[in-house]
């Protein structure tokens, strides 16, 4: 094996050396390099399809392809030497294969340029990141349909205005955040969808003299199409934007998870325990259990919107075509992914272990006059219209806060006393039972319901991993 070369590749017109700072500061090979294997992959279909074009030799093409294979093995068992002189993964690449192979990897290059190689390496590698992300999503979905349907008789008060509302199941509370996690999983399917397009063959920025099939490249390595334009396929990173919008929108509802969660695992609360493998104590507070892994997540949330409002500001200025600004994309990319899986992945083993505190959640349910609502629809039943029901309803609130007794607390003849609609029957909707199980139908929180949406979002995940949807 021959001795890797640091020269520039593109030293030819330069008659001094780079400075030693602007070498380092410009060079981007110690964030780029986790691309490698997008990278060997490019370059395997690029010099395949040279090869059936009659632009390298069969031979050229299978020293190519071994070459390049040697390297991503030495460079997945931690045998390579990364040169910061060679700037990018892409040049550390190229000179350990021609190292290797000698002139045939200097062919190589032949028909491209690093513009549309590290466009197509970046999309390469966020296809199957997407891919990895959406599974995460999945997972949790699964954690969250399992712990509904384990509470889904479960009664704890819906809130509005962090104020209690009306009474509702805790599975139909989890079944709330499956159907956010469901529309992020649709976004990113979306992403992935447009992204799905080959930049390979734009060469620098206006394509190339040789006779290259896009379209066979394009099929090797999975893309739908080749780009149209090839302006266009190396300046823009519209689909790193795209992909980081998604996960903002994913990290926000990550973090509105995360505050419940708090809340709710508080001593003020006390609805739910998260398992002490996903909590920290402190180191003066003997009794502390620090939900430590939301909070995390709900921080993290910022740090991603931040990676959003960066490549946002990144684009917003860069002329056609490429600009070295566009380097700069590759770090908030790669922290927005490793953080959105690291969440993710969190999650879905931290819901698989809450445990629900169901008496609880029932006592708090009862505070607050949560049943205010039925009372007023059960007057509507009754023939009184709505607005008239609902001043019956906050009169017989007032008596219930100077009492300090919820509605279903008050005597019948209490209660007669603000309308003389009110018969022994209303005691049926009062109970948090019965609020719950009248809200019977698609969308409700009733139990029936709840399991009747479990069994749809188990038959529709289902169906995705079989490839039927």
């Amino acid at each position: 094996m021959q001795e890797t070369s640091s020269a520039k590749p593109w030293a030819g017109r330069f008659n001094a050396p780079t400075d030693a700072f602007v070498e380092a500061f410009t060079a981007s090979v110690d964030f780029d390099q986790r691309l490698y294997r997008y990278d060997i992959q490019g370059s395997i279909a690029h010099a395949t399809m040279l090869a059936r074009q009659g632009i390298l030799t069969a031979a050229e093409r299978d020293a190519i392809v071994k070459g390049l294979e040697a390297v991503r093995s030495r460079i997945d068992a931690g045998d390579f030497a990364w040169s910061i002189p060679l700037e990018d993964v892409h040049m550390n690449v190229e000179s350990a294969l021609t190292a290797d192979i000698g002139d045939a990897g200097k062919k190589l290059h032949t028909g491209r340029s690093r513009n549309d190689q590290v466009a197509t390496d970046v999309r390469l590698w966020l296809r199957d990141e997407i891919d990895t992300i959406r599974g995460e999503i999945q997972r949790l979905q699964r954690a969250l349909l399992d712990l509904a349907e384990r509470e889904a008789e479960t009664i704890l008060p819906g809130f509005t205005h962090l104020q209690v509302a009306q009474p509702i199941t805790f599975g139909h509370h989890m079944l709330a955040w499956l159907e956010m996690l469901e529309r992020d999983r649709a976004r990113l399917a979306d992403c992935r969808r447009r992204m799905n397009v080959m930049p390979l063959g734009a060469a620098a920025l206006a394509g190339t003299t040789y006779p290259i099939d896009r379209h066979y490249t394009a099929e090797l390595l999975g893309f739908d199409r080749p780009a149209e334009n090839s302006l266009d396929a190396v300046s823009d990173r519209d689909f790193a934007i795209e992909f980081t919008a998604d996960a903002a929108i994913l990290m926000m509802h990550l973090s509105r998870f995360s505050e419940e969660l708090i809340l709710w695992s508080s001593a003020q609360f006390g609805f739910i325990e998260l398992s002490d493998s996903f909590c920290t104590g402190s180191s003066i507070m003997p009794q502390k259990k620090n939900p430590d892994v939301p909070e995390l997540v709900r921080g993290k949330s910022g740090r991603i919107f931040g990676h959003l409002m960066g490549l946002l500001t990144l684009m917003k200025s860069q002329p056609l075509a490429y600009n070295k600004d566009n380097q700069e994309d590759k770090e908030p990319l790669f922290d927005t992914v490793d953080n959105l899986k690291g969440s993710l992945k969190v999650y879905a083993d931290m819901m698989g272990k809450v445990t629900c505190n169901r008496e609880r959640m029932r006592e708090a349910a009862k505070q607050g006059f949560s049943t205010a609502t039925d009372l007023a629809d059960y007057l509507v039943r009754k023939g009184i219209p709505f607005r008239d029901a609902h001043e019956i309803v906050g009169k017989a609130v007032g008596l219930g806060v100077r009492e300090g007794r919820d509605l279903a607390e008050l005597s019948l003849a209490e209660l007669q006393q603000f309308s003389g609609a009110i018969g022994e029957d209303v005691f049926e909707v009062l109970t948090l039972d019965g609020s719950v199980a009248a809200r019977d139908h698609i969308g409700g929180t009733a139990p029936a319901q709840v399991r009747a949406a479990i069994q749809r979002a188990r038959e529709r995940l289902g169906a995705e991993a079989s490839g039927d949807a």
